[in-house]
C-alpha cells in the first residue's frame, strides 16, 4: 500500500467519500477539527452500516505544541433501562437487535457541537455548518453507491435486521440485500442533516429534531425519552497516556478501552522485541494483550463507577513486574469475553499541525436495527454491553454509561513526530492500533506498508467456541509454526485481508510540519489530502 505524503493537510478515512468531504473543508481554510465534523457527518450518510447519527463517537484533539484532550460523545442508559424492565419482559440478556437494543442515548452530534466549541476556542471553528455538512446532504439527497461492505453484511445479517423497524425500507431493496454498486438514497436523513445544518447540533436534543426523535424512540418502544435527550451533553475529558522509549501515547479513558491499547504498547516496550517482523513481534504483542485484557475487564466500565485506578496500570513499576511475568517462548493461558463491534475510524492534521484521532460507532452492523421515520437516522444498539446480572462490573442501570470498545489513540515521539492512528475493530482495535504502531514507529515500516503488513486478531468473535489466535493467510508459514510451537491456538483464515482484521489508518506529522499517511486497503477509503 502507497503512503501518502503531504506538506498541507490530510483525512483519512475507511471511504473515500468522507475523507473527500474533511479535505475539502480544509482546503477552504478550515481546521483539522472542522474537516473531521465534515468527514463525521458524510461517512454516517456513506458507511451506514458502521456508523450513524444515531451512535456514539470519541475525539482526540491535539493543538500544537499540547497534549492531547478527549472528547467523550457516548450516550447513558435511557430512563426506562431498568433491569426490571427487561426481566418482566422475559429478556434473561439485553436484546442485541430491536427496539429494547436501542436503550443509550445518541452521543454522536453532541460530540459535534463540543467540537465545534473546541475550533471556536483556539481561534477557528468559522466555516458554517451548513459547508461543514454540504457533502453529507449531497450524499444522503443523491444518493451514494452502496460499497462492497455494506452489501456483504446486509447480506450476512438479513435474518435478523430485516424485520427491525424502518429497516426494510432504507437499506434493502424489495426485501434483499442490496448489491455492491446499487444507489442508496436516504432523503429523510437529508432532511435532518439540512435542519442540524441550519439550526446548529442542539437541535438533535433541545430542538425540533430532538423531539421528532423522542416520538419515534417511544413508538417503537425503546426505553430513551425526550428528558434523557433533553438532558444529553458531551464531556471533554483528560486522556490516559503511557511512557515508551519512543515518546508518550495517549488514548481515551473508561468507558472505553483505551487503558488496554495503551498497557499493550507500554508492556511491549519493555519486552524489547528485536525491529523485526516474525514470530516475536506476533507473540510478544499477543501476550501483552492477554494481560491487558484481564485487566480492562476487571476495570473499566462508566467513569464514575471505577473499582480501580486505571493510571495504576501504566505505572512505570506495574508495567515492568506485568512485562516480566511474560514468556518470549510460552503462551500463557487465557480465557476473554468477545467484544464486537462496527465501527470508523479517521483522522485529520491541518496545515497549523492541529490532529484529530476520531471514531464513531452503533456498535453491532447497522447497531439495533431500527431507522426512525420521522428522521431517517439508524439507532445504535451500544447498550447491549450492559448486564442485567445488578452485580456484574457493568450492570444496567438508567443513567449509566455502557463500556466501549471505542478508543482514538494519539502520540508525542520525541523526535518531533505526532502520530494519529486507529482502527475499527471491536476487541480487534487494541490489537491492530498495537501492530501498526510497533511496525511504523518502532520498526521503521512506511505508514503504507505498516497498515498493509498481515495482522492478527486475538480472541474469540461472535458465535464461536473456542479462543484462537487467527492470521490473514499471508504470514510466513515459518511464522504459524513458531507460534504453534509456542502453545498459541492457530487458525489461518482464507483470506490475505480480512475485514475481521479492522479497517485502520495513521497520518504522521513529522518535526518539519510534512505528512504521510494512509488508511486501511481492507477498507473503500484511503488518504486524501487539501
Amino acid at each position: 500500500m502507497d503512503t501518502i505524503t503531504s506538506s498541507g493537510g490530510m483525512v483519512v478515512a475507511p471511504h473515500m467519500a468522507a475523507a473527500e468531504a474533511g479535505a475539502e473543508i480544509l482546503a477552504e481554510g478550515g481546521s483539522a477539527i472542522e474537516a473531521m465534523i465534515a468527514a463525521a457527518a458524510a461517512i454516517a450518510v456513506v458507511y451506514p452500516h458502521m456508523n450513524a447519527l444515531g451512535g456514539d463517537g470519541f475525539w482526540m484533539i491535539a493543538e500544537p505544541g499540547r497534549d492531547p484532550k478527549v472528547i467523550a460523545a457516548c450516550g447513558p442508559a435511557g430512563s426506562g433501562a431498568t433491569i426490571a424492565a427487561y426481566n418482566k419482559a422475559g429478556h434473561g440478556a439485553i436484546p442485541t437487535r430491536g427496539p429494547m437494543a436501542a436503550l443509550t442515548v445518541a452521543g454522536t452530534v453532541g460530540g459535534w457541537a463540543k467540537a465545534k466549541d473546541a475550533a471556536l476556542a483556539v481561534g477557528a471553528g468559522r466555516i458554517p455548518n451548513r459547508e461543514l455538512l454540504a457533502a453529507a446532504i449531497r450524499h444522503a439527497k443523491d444518493g451514494i453507491r452502496v460499497s462492497r461492505s455494506q452489501s456483504e453484511l446486509t447480506a450476512q445479517k438479513l435474518a435478523e435486521l430485516k424485520d427491525q423497524p424502518g429497516f426494510a425500507a432504507v437499506f434493502l431493496k424489495e426485501g434483499a440485500a442490496p448489491k455492491e454498486g446499487d444507489l442508496l438514497r436516504q432523503e429523510r436523513l437529508a432532511d435532518t442533516l439540512q435542519h442540524l445544518a441550519a439550526e446548529g447540533f442542539d437541535e438533535f436534543y433541545r430542538g425540533d429534531v430532538g423531539a421528532e426523535i423522542a416520538a419515534d424512540l417511544e413508538a417503537i418502544g425503546s426505553p430513551v425519552t425526550k428528558a434523557d435527550l433533553q438532558h444529553y451533553e458531551a464531556r471533554v475529558r483528560l486522556p490516559l497516556s503511557v511512557r515508551v522509549r519512543a515518546g508518550t501515547i495517549f488514548n481515551a479513558p473508561p468507558p472505553t478501552q483505551g487503558l488496554a491499547s495503551l498497557i499493550i504498547l507500554g508492556l511491549y516496550d519493555r519486552l524489547a522485541v528485536p525491529a523485526c517482523e516474525g514470530f516475536g513481534l506476533v507473540h510478544g504483542l499477543v501476550e501483552a494483550t492477554k494481560r491487558a485484557f484481564l485487566v480492562r475487564d476487571r476495570v473499566v466500565t462508566d467513569p464514575d463507577r471505577l473499582p480501580e485506578s486505571p493510571s495504576a496500570f501504566l505505572a512505570p513499576n506495574w508495567l515492568a513486574a506485568a512485562a516480566d511475568s511474560i514468556s518470549l517462548t510460552r503462551v500463557q493461558d487465557w480465557q476473554s469475553d468477545p467484544s464486537a463491534g462496527d465501527t470508523v475510524w479517521m483522522g485529520a492534521v491541518d496545515a497549523k499541525g492541529c490532529a484529530v484521532s476520531f471514531i464513531q460507532s452503533i456498535y453491532w452492523e447497522f447497531g439495533s436495527g431500527c431507522v426512525l421515520p420521522r428522521t431517517g437516522i439508524i439507532w445504535q444498539n451500544r447498550g447491549t454491553s450492559f448486564s442485567l446480572h445488578p452485580d456484574a462490573l457493568n450492570a444496567l442501570e438508567p443513567g449509566r454509561l455502557p463500556f466501549h470498545t471505542l478508543n482514538p489513540a494519539m502520540a508525542r515521539l520525541d523526535d518531533g513526530r505526532l502520530v494519529t492512528y486507529g482502527t475499527m475493530g471491536g476487541e480487534g482495535q487494541p490489537q491492530t492500533q498495537a501492530a501498526i504502531f510497533v511496525r511504523h514507529v518502532l520498526n521503521g515500516m512506511p505508514v503504507g506498508a505498516a497498515i498493509d503488513a498481515p495482522r492478527w486478531l486475538l480472541g474469540r468473535t461472535w458465535g464461536d467456541e473456542t479462543t484462537a489466535l487467527r492470521l490473514e493467510a499471508r504470514f510466513d508459514p515459518d511464522v504459524v509454526r513458531a507460534l504453534e510451537r509456542a502453545g498459541h491456538q492457530v487458525v489461518v483464515l482464507g483470506e490475505g485481508y480480512s475485514d475481521t482484521m479492522g479497517h485502520a489508518g495513521m497520518i504522521v506529522r513529522n518535526a518539519r510540519g510534512g505528512l504521510e499517511g494512509a488508511h486501511d486497503s481492507r477498507a473503500d477509503g484511503g488518504a486524501a489530502v487539501a
